[in-house]
């Protein structure tokens, strides 16, 4: 079970026309607001990142605008895992179970994911905050991720997980986030 004291969202770049080009675009950015609202509401620490942004652009405005001090860490490598600037991110916050959402599943999300696991995290891949350009490089992603012992969630799951009890300020803000 997911734990606030234990858990981080990491959201994989969600950047320009790459984002743009996502299976089921809409839905996934409405998810993904959802996700990381609820994840503020929780005072769970967060971690964007973008590919290449000089090259990609930068994450794009429907997620940045959800942030105070937006500083999002910029790599090459398709794993987060591959970046120094990005495992010290996690290493710093100490959360060992991580959410992850972001683009694009078969690429940049497989592989983190696969590597995450390796290092002995808990990875839970939230399935509605994720797409590829085809709804087939999705499918095949989060197969392969499931594959290497990433848990499946959504974003309704993980956030409701999390809360474990439906009262309280932040069970009323989350329901609202949600419906």
């Amino acid at each position: 079970m997911l734990l606030p004291e234990t858990t981080l969202l990491l959201v994989i770049d969600i950047q320009g026309n790459l984002a743009r080009g996502m299976y089921e675009r809409d839905a996934l950015y409405e998810n993904l607001q959802k996700i990381i609202r609820g994840i503020q509401v929780l005072e769970i620490p967060i971690i964007v990142t973008e590919q290449i942004p000089e090259k990609l652009g930068p994450t794009i405005p429907e997620i940045s605008s959800l942030f105070d001090n937006f500083n999002p860490i910029p790599k090459s490598s398709f794993s987060c895992c591959g970046d120094e600037k990005i495992m010290n991110a996690i290493s710093t916050v100490n959360r060992r179970q991580i959410l992850i959402a972001g683009i694009e599943s078969h690429v940049c999300l497989y592989q983190t994911a696969v590597d995450l696991t390796q290092a002995g995290y808990e990875v839970h891949i939230i399935a509605d905050c994720i797409s590829s350009r085809t709804t087939e490089n999705r499918a095949i992603g989060i197969e392969r991720m499931k594959e290497a012992g990433a848990k499946l969630t959504s974003t309704e799951m993980a956030l409701f997980e999390l809360l474990k009890v439906a009262e309280g300020d932040n069970f009323r803000e989350i329901v609202r986030i949600v419906k």
